[in-house]
């Protein structure tokens, strides 16, 4: 189902495998910290992508946050590459094994800035259709293309 207001496509529910994950962890204290440090780490990890082992599409950066209240361990935002397996962790680089999990699915087209206003659309999509969402489990954002301009994102939240 296409919005007519906002370049969105509403996917569904998918199960998605687990997915490992190889790239930065950003933390802030605030969301407009997170604004201006994900951008960043998302270009020095694109700079980076030549020295992360076993890529599975190097094309696709995710990102992956938990959008509830979540341990010292788990807390922010990690923009990384997924891998078939972890091998000589670049310096600076972390690891993250997101389980496989049942997702809402939304593909987004347009500015990276826009992305926090569009899950309002995936959260009462969630709602109509009787699922509750899952904050407590990885959130995903699979960039299909990723340029700082205009992204092609599928934004999966964690549902049940």
């Amino acid at each position: 189902m296409e919005n007519k207001t906002t370049p969105i496509t509403f996917h569904g529910i998918k199960e998605i495998e687990e997915k490992k994950l190889v790239g930065f962890r950003v933390v802030c204290n605030d969301m407009a910290g997170y604004g201006e440090k994900i951008p960043k780490a998302s270009m020095l990890l694109e700079q980076r992508k030549g020295e992360i082992k076993h890529l599975v599409e190097p094309v696709k950066l995710i990102g992956a946050f938990m959008a509830a209240e979540s341990t010292e361990d788990e807390d922010g935002y990690w923009v990384c590459f997924e891998v078939n397996d972890f091998e000589d962790l670049p310096e600076g680089m972390v690891s993250l094994i997101v389980p496989k999990q049942k997702y809402a699915v939304l593909n987004f087209k347009g500015h990276a800035s826009e992305i926090f206003h569009v899950y309002s659309h995936l959260h009462n999509w969630i709602d109509e259709n009787g699922y509750q969402r899952k904050p407590n489990k990885w959130t995903l954002e699979i960039y299909n293309s990723w340029s700082g301009k205009e992204d092609n994102v599928d934004l999966c939240d964690p549902v049940y």
